[in-house]
């Protein structure tokens, strides 16, 4: 496993749309695991291949809660209900925070990293991280929904 470099802010590859997983074979496995110990290494509760600089549709995404990270392949988001305005950072512009709109509760079909396909109906924070990892593959940020007023900057901590 490694670390992998994030793609940052200005990046043109961040606005482009990441192509479907035909096989999971074991460079998407190394990938995945690349991208877990990546997003947990910066704290991060999602990370999309895009962000590391691979146009596929992979994401991973971490809530801290006793299941373990989440792997979905393919995502596609089915049907969003309600909304919920969130504050938002992601890993391609550290220290930023900004508040979004995002769908209350999702439904999403993907494909694990054992290649079968699988469904889930997400609600808060699960909603709102896979909305924001799937916004990543369709070449999409968070700082094109933020709402006007909202962005913030945070100094980083001194290590």
């Amino acid at each position: 496993m490694a670390i992998r470099n994030l793609r940052l802010e200005g990046d043109e590859i961040l606005k482009k749309k990441s192509r479907e997983v035909e096989i999971i074979d074991e460079k998407i496995q190394i990938l995945i695991d690349d991208m877990i110990e990546t997003m947990h290494k910066y704290n991060g509760v999602g990370l999309a291949a895009v962000q590391v600089g691979i146009l596929k549709k992979v994401i991973v995404i971490d809530l801290y809660d006793d299941k373990g990270p989440i792997v979905m392949i393919n995502p596609v988001i089915q049907k969003t209900k309600g909304e919920q305005e969130v504050e938002e950072g992601c890993l391609s512009f550290p220290n930023q925070f900004a508040k979004v709109v995002r769908p209350e509760e999702i439904v999403a079909e993907y494909t694990n990293r054992e290649g079968k396909r699988m469904r889930v109906k997400a609600k808060k924070l699960l909603a709102q991280a896979i909305s924001h990892e799937v916004d990543h593959l369709n070449g999409e940020v968070f700082m094109d929904k933020i709402i006007p007023g909202t962005l913030e900057y945070v100094e980083p901590e001194e290590k």
